[in-house]
């Protein structure tokens, strides 16, 4: 007769597939890089929100749609089709991966991230998203605002210098500006950070449980098992 601590095997790992994975944070944090790891090391799938706000953009400017028009942009978000799996990026059937990640599409796409009408109707798809578990989110209001009570929260951060430099060398988001664009996309990361962490709808911040990993200095390996082991302390 099993004793009172006994736990199948395999219901313990149906547990494991059902968790809702959050990792939140700034620009140049890392959240991508270490989201897809860890999706691929659980064999969950990966949720890209802020690859959301980033297509419903990329969509507006193509359908010549303002901006700022937020009825106009959330009927459309309303009516969209999205694919932000596991690294696929399209909306309404336009492969959209490779042009969201420019300076202009970060700028368009913070505009429409701070409109409250836009942020509800994209809060409903990315939990719908998550319903079934077995999903590592990632975004800047994934623990407190789209899964309060998600599984394992993190909120990754990194030192200004560090993002800038990460974001500087990253040819996904900046065409591969090098060394010499660091400034410049320094001083665009902290306007971001300013209107992320001042908004009225979903403000960036740290939920009260989550755990703060500062991805300075480390490497991405090193990331990634600070990650795996808060998640296997968490459900051994």
């Amino acid at each position: 007769m099993p004793g009172s601590d006994f736990r199948d095997p395999g219901s313990r790992q149906a547990n494991m597939k059902s968790l809702i994975i959050a990792i939140d944070g700034p620009s140049g944090a890392g959240k991508g890089t270490l989201a897809r790891a860890v999706a691929r090391r659980l064999g969950f799938h990966h949720v890209d929100t802020g690859a959301m706000y980033r297509a419903l953009a990329w969509k507006v400017l193509h359908d010549a749609i303002e901006l700022a028009d937020e009825a106009s942009v959330s009927a459309l978000a309303e009516r969209a089709e999205f694919d932000v799996l596991d690294g696929r990026v399209s909306v309404d059937g336009h492969d959209v991966a490779s042009a969201i990640r420019t300076p202009e599409m970060d700028a368009a796409a913070s505009i429409v991230a701070r409109q409250p009408a836009v942020r509800r109707v994209l809060v409903e798809r990315q939990r719908a998203l998550g319903r079934l578990g077995g999903i590592v989110m990632e975004g800047r209001d994934i623990g407190t605002v789209v899964f309060p009570a998600a599984d394992v929260k993190i909120y990754l951060d990194a030192s200004p210098e560090e993002r800038a430099r990460r974001r500087a060398t990253d040819p996904a988001h900046t065409s591969g500006k090098g060394t010499a664009g660091i400034q410049e996309v320094a001083t665009a990361l902290a306007e971001r950070d300013r209107l992320d962490s001042t908004r009225a709808a979903s403000p960036l911040s740290v939920a009260q449980d989550a755990n703060v990993i500062d991805t300075t200095g480390l490497s991405i390996e090193e990331a990634i098992e600070r990650v795996m082991e808060l998640i296997h302390q968490r459900h051994p």
